[in-house]
């Protein structure tokens, strides 16, 4: 990599995988986005690259059943597919699981993982499952607080004070609060991939 910054508008899209046997190997350097069904990584990933249709925002949750890559130069970001959705089969969560537990404990050069959460409620069961294994397999990663501009100054206040007893090991997580709508966040994110990325 080179320290000039990224031209975001570059960015494309490459494959989607339902199967972690069926991604080629690994070729550059990998960032990847996880978080619940419906949480807003495709509308993140938009946001990020300034584009409005790149990742396809779907409004019916679980609808991201692959692992969906975009490319951009030698760097790879992979959207994961949002768990927790109820209403899918028990066989097809399995296989959600299996493919994003694969993809994370692979040998590929992973960098980092934007970890998602919607900032108006308390993280699912799954969101904290998933934090305790990023933190356990000492995964690096960042905590995006996702659809920031729903809430006021005292609510914001109000659910970073309940974070911190929700979301183990909370104080030392690197948190940005992300909205679409204000672009609150997204230059941020766009230093820590450039931070991270390079050799």
């Amino acid at each position: 990599m080179t320290n000039l910054a990224l031209n975001y508008n570059k960015a494309v899209f490459r494959a989607s995988y339902g199967k972690f046997s069926q991604i080629p190997p690994c070729d550059g350097v990998e960032i990847a986005f996880a978080g619940h069904s419906n949480v807003g990584k495709s509308t993140l990933i938009n946001k990020i690259f300034n584009r409005k249709n790149l990742a396809k925002v779907s409004s019916v949750p679980g609808k991201t059943a692959t692992i969906n890559f975009y490319q951009l130069e030698n760097i790879y970001f992979a959207d994961l597919p949002g768990y927790g959705y109820a209403k899918v089969s028990k066989t097809e969560k399995e296989r959600w699981s299996g493919l994003i537990n694969s993809y994370l404990s692979s040998d590929r050069d992973i960098r980092l993982v934007f970890m998602l959460i919607d900032m108006r409620h308390s993280p699912t069961k799954d969101d904290v499952r998933m934090i305790d294994y990023l933190i356990d397999t000492e995964t690096p990663f960042v905590l995006v607080l996702t659809k920031s501009d729903k809430l006021n100054k005292s609510e914001r206040a109000k659910r970073m004070e309940g974070f911190g007893t929700e979301i183990p090991c909370f104080e030392d997580i690197h948190v940005i609060p992300f909205s679409s709508v204000t672009a609150e966040g997204v230059e941020e994110i766009r230093e820590i991939v450039e931070e991270v990325v390079k050799d």
